[in-house]
């Protein structure tokens, strides 16, 4: 499919001869599952140590330059349009944490951020205590403290990424997890932050999750095993080898996901072990560790549920965000002696009742209130409630802060367990993030919402001059799909325009109002931008994501399709000027789209697409794998679920039809999509392809799953993908 271009891109020299795709060489290898036999003729690209690969790969980014050369400039006006609307000097709000107030500092032509932070006044038993002090972009705070200036650590690096970071209570010892390749295995470090000096504790290939003792002398961390699957809570004693590092914790089940975190309180070590479907937790109290994990409920019991324990009035108290014959979720509250009892005698309050229009997403406590995040209306919001009376005949009603807008997605952005206040970070797709304390109700008093910043957009940005709508489209099924309708306010709906589908829908994620500074230079080109909301992801509750999932999961894909369709028949768009876009589990979508219906689109952009999900989760081995089951089904164990998936996976499907342009977007050191598998798909695709549109693979040898890191290479590449989509349908002009 061909689409009409505003501006054509400059011809080049005739002398010039075209670009020629690489070809990779074929060497069959037969996969026999359940009596069917797949040959797969580049399985030979995942020897990712193999100098022809690497040599492949480099002929591929070629290829790539070549072939959208002339999209040169776009990208540079798109990344400059981006840059110019970013106050790139600038910083987060302070939150306040033990006497400090902690913040992230911007400086404008640096890459990273650099974390800092300052004293606080105060005993923080008031809300002027929690009053944020002034610190301005550029000016220097007296007494400011430099925690870690990522931009000194990136240096001479070929990639740097902060994986997280803990203080001590005593705010002497900072810890902080740094990956310099892109795999997402930290190196964590110690820093002593009355001297400046780093301490020689140094742990390699630690993953995501850090977290000190009350008494600051052990630092716990996670391991993940050789598949990139959390599977180790290991304990650091300061001061002593780190070959003598405990194991906390250990999850041998490979279909089971591990981590950590502090409980609000901070009183116990919070271990969480789970899959989609059911989990468990087990607590260690700081007061007795020598007890050892404590386990709530077993796996075995096949709750999914989260745990908050906390202390009220003297008696142990569980709050539980809980499935137990609730889809949707619901609250609980549990005296902590009653999980010594087997499941069925335990005596559980309802502190709030299942609803099917309402999930439940979670709940936190603080020293006076339950905080509850929740969804409705496909909106996700905040809820508040006091602690007095929870559970019983005397709860008092739960309190949510209001916003002017329709469509918008408030959330926590982190709390004190002894504050009187919370944070929340407020934005829809046309308000830049806000961020709120928000005074927790105490009878009439409170309630009350605090904006400490709203982010600063350059260029003269008005919000008023773009429209979001919300649409509806009907699947083949009849079932209504929700869809986020953006577009310029002025832009005529003479059925001219271009457009843009944008998809996810896996995991239960969604994809939430959001404000998107990049977006605005399609916009502003006349594009109509469509998040289509398909079964899949959470929006419109659990009985949403369990409808695209394991053996509905095509639903997820008619589902894109009836968007795209809406968009045609809108009356806003020419229906031969639509692209699609979507990554990592919504590259697996766009995959799918792009063999289920390939003359909707004029180009897709397919970012770490996950398009040969089934030889990979045949393959336990593979990073992630067997985690994929409780999402996909298990191709290994069951045929039904094997078959089921050879009939939508991409790689397994493509077909000899006219592709549209095609572009798949990966990274070299990607351990949650490895380049592997859209590097086989562009392989696969041109083989089979009736049309004659280009499809490239455009690979980062330094990034990961995210990418190339560093804000500006993180522009750089959101400039390349939405130039590709804009000179595909005819949108490279501003309005």
């Amino acid at each position: 499919m061909t689409a009409p271009h505003a501006a054509a891109a400059p011809s080049a020299p005739e002398t010039a001869a075209p670009a020629v795709p690489p070809v990779a060489k074929r060497v069959p290898v037969a996969r026999t599952h359940h009596g069917d036999t797949f040959t797969d003729n580049y399985e030979w690209l995942r020897e990712k140590e193999n100098p022809d690969v690497v040599a492949h790969l480099n002929k591929e980014q070629a290829y790539t330059d070549a072939v959208t050369a002339g999209q040169e400039q776009l990208r540079t006006d798109i990344f400059n349009e981006i840059k110019n609307r970013t106050q790139e000097t600038d910083l987060s709000v302070p939150s306040r944490k033990d006497g400090w107030w902690y913040y992230a500092r911007m400086v404008e032509g640096s890459a990273y951020s650099i974390q800092c932070r300052v004293r606080a006044e105060g005993d923080g038993s008031n809300v002027e205590d929690w009053t944020p002090p002034v610190v301005e972009p550029g000016v220097d705070v007296p007494g400011e403290q430099i925690l870690l200036d990522g931009n000194a650590e990136a240096d001479g690096k070929p990639f740097f990424s902060l994986g997280g970071a803990a203080v001590t209570r005593d705010g002497n010892l900072y810890a902080y997890a740094a990956d310099f390749a892109g795999d997402e295995l930290f190196t964590v470090r110690i820093k002593d932050l009355r001297t400046g000096e780093l301490l020689p504790d140094t742990i390699e290939k630690a993953f995501y999750g850090l977290a000190f003792s009350p008494d600051g002398g052990t630092l716990y961390y996670m391991v993940a095993d050789d598949s990139w699957r959390p599977h180790q809570v290991k304990t650091h004693v300061l001061g002593t080898p780190v070959a003598e590092d405990q194991v906390l914790y250990q999850e041998d089940d490979v279909a089971m996901w591990t981590g950590f975190g502090l409980s609000a309180d901070r009183r116990h070590l919070v271990v969480s072990i789970g899959c989609s479907e059911f989990s468990e937790t087990r607590l260690l109290d700081f007061d007795a560790p020598e007890i050892g994990l404590q386990t709530l409920i077993p796996r075995g019991a096949h709750i999914l549920y989260d745990a908050e324990p906390f202390l009220w009035e003297g008696v142990e108290k569980i709050l539980l965000t809980h499935d137990r014959d609730a889809a949707n979720s619901m609250v609980s509250l549990v005296d902590a002696a009653e999980f010594t009892k087997p499941l069925a005698e335990q005596h559980w309050s309802t502190v709030i009742a299942h609803d099917d229009t309402v999930r439940i997403n979670g709940a936190t406590v603080t020293a006076t209130h339950m905080v509850v995040s929740l969804r409705k209306d496909t909106i996700e919001r905040i809820q508040a409630t006091p602690l007095a009376g929870l559970g019983t005949a005397g709860q008092a009603s739960g309190v949510e802060p209001a916003f002017d807008e329709e469509l918008y997605t408030a959330s926590m952005g982190g709390s004190e367990f002894d504050s009187p206040v919370i944070r929340l970070v407020y934005t829809s797709d046309f308000t830049p993030p806000r961020v709120y304390d928000y005074v927790l109700p105490e009878g009439d008093a409170g309630g009350e919402l605090l904006l400490r910043k709203e982010t600063p957009v350059l260029g003269g940005y008005r919000s008023e001059d773009y429209v979001a709508t919300r649409e509806w489209a009907t699947a083949d099924d009849g079932t209504r799909v929700p869809l986020s309708v953006l577009r310029r306010a002025d832009l005529v709906r003479d059925g001219s325009n271009a457009g843009v589908v944008y998809g996810y829908g896996s995991y239960e994620v969604s994809m939430d109002p959001g404000f998107g500074v990049p977006r605005l230079s399609l916009l502003d080109r006349g594009v109509v931008f469509v998040i289509a909301h398909v079964r899949g992801g959470g929006e419109m509750g659990r009985h949403w994501y369990e409808d695209g999932k394991k053996l509905h999961k095509k639903n997820t894909f008619s589902d894109f399709v009836a968007a795209t369709d809406w968009l045609a028949q809108s009356g806003w768009v020419d229906p031969a000027r639509i692209g699609a876009m979507g990554g990592s589990a919504g590259g697996l979508l766009m995959g799918a789209v792009a063999n289920l219906a390939p003359e909707k689109y004029a180009a897709i952009v397919a970012q770490v697409p996950f398009v040969d999900a089934l030889t990979t989760i045949l393959d336990p081995e593979l990073p992630l794998s067997a985690l994929e089951w409780e999402e996909w089904g298990n191709p290994i164990t069951d045929p039904e679920v094997y078959r089921y998936m050879k009939d939508y996976t991409p790689y397994e499907n493509v077909r000899a039809v006219a592709y549209p342009k095609i572009a798949a977007v990966t990274s070299f050191n990607d351990t949650r999509v490895l380049y592997v598998e859209p590097a086989k798909w562009v392989q696969e695709l041109r083989a089979v392809s009736t049309g004659t549109e280009p499809v490239v693979l455009k690979i980062e040898m330094d990034g990961g799953h995210g990418g190339a890191s560093g804000r500006y290479e993180g522009w750089k590449t959101r400039a390349w993908d939405y130039a590709f989509l804009a000179d595909a349908i005819g949108a490279t002009t501003l309005r």
